[in-house]
């Protein structure tokens, strides 16, 4: 399973799960946005992180 890495251990890129707070905290940085944003789009497209951000016009 493809993931990232980062000093707390392992973050899979392709999905976002909501309840892994590190997860959330490395993909609000990353696309400079806030937690509320990415779970709305999280609760509308589903958690693939491919969805989300084309739902939020932002790369992967």
């Amino acid at each position: 399973m493809a993931g990232l890495k980062d000093k707390r251990g392992f973050i899979d890129k392709d999905r976002i799960d909501l309840t892994e707070r590190q997860s959330v905290e490395y993909w609000m940085k990353r696309w400079r946005l806030s937690k509320d944003q990415i779970t709305a789009a999280h609760r509308k497209v589903g958690r693939m992180t491919k969805d989300i951000a084309a739902e939020l016009g932002k790369k992967l």
